[in-house]
């Protein structure tokens, strides 16, 4: 989880490169990271490195609202195409690459469940008001997503009538992950189920990735049996781009 952290805030320096008080917050955090797994990982006991941490998790949190907010301000009331929303699948995803025929904005969390979403849609996505949202949630809290996933839903419908919403199946996993391939299926007839009962397009993009004769993910579409490879996010990338497509052009 650290691991990938870094990486994400890597990504967010390279890629993202907003305001300068911006991009030297993240570059002072990518610094404490860096520092925090050289010299505490190694002298901290267990319990003081777990809550170092969690103090990190949350200040990367804090540091992507604050991100969402300054974006927010530089765009006008649905200049934004496409506005993603989920966990690290999605913060992970480099939308300029992939979509450089819309302007996109990127609202996705690492390690996200459907409960810290909707703490956070006014600045994720309702202060934004894209053209289309697209929602991929779920996979950090399959047992529990359900407790609130609606709700979420009906927070879209009631703040953002005229934004278009895109609801993503969960993904096949592998590796130690496989396991919950099972879950996952049963889960995504509910998200199909509700996407028709608030009229919000149901894209499956967990058949695509699986493979049927191991019962898992792709071997070449991700590197740890959860996060996808850059031909994972292709995959992904071909499945959407036609509705997106459809949806922005009427």
């Amino acid at each position: 989880m650290l691991a990938y952290l870094f990486k994400l805030y890597y990504n967010d320096i390279i890629m993202k490169k907003k305001s300068t008080l911006i991009i030297i917050t993240s570059i002072l955090l990518v610094a404490i990271i860096t520092f925090s797994v050289i010299f505490f990982g190694f002298y901290l006991p267990d319990k003081i490195k777990a809550e170092e941490m969690q103090q990190m998790v949350k200040q990367y949190y804090a540091n992507k609202l604050s991100l969402y907010q300054a974006e927010n301000e530089s765009y006008e009331d649905y200049e934004v195409d496409v506005a993603f929303l989920g966990d690290s699948l999605t913060d992970g995803y480099n939308l300029k690459e992939y979509y450089p025929q819309f302007v996109t904005a990127n609202r996705g969390i690492g390690g996200e469940t459907t409960i810290g979403l909707e703490s956070r849609m006014q600045v994720s996505v309702y202060d934004l008001k894209p053209k289309v949202a697209v929602m991929l949630i779920g996979g950090n809290n399959l047992d529990t997503m359900f407790s609130n996933y609606e709700n979420i839903l009906i927070g879209l419908k009631t703040n953002l009538p005229n934004t278009k919403v895109v609801l993503v199946s969960l993904t096949a996993m592998g590796r130690d992950w496989a396991y919950k391939n099972k879950l996952a299926c049963y889960n995504n007839v509910g998200i199909k189920k509700l996407a028709n009962k608030y009229g919000f397009t149901y894209v499956d993009i967990y058949t695509p990735l699986f493979n049927v004769e191991t019962g898992e993910l792709y071997a070449e579409y991700t590197n740890d049996g959860v996060h996808f490879t850059a031909p994972g996010y292709q995959v992904v990338t071909q499945t959407l781009t036609p509705v997106l497509t459809q949806l922005l052009s009427n």
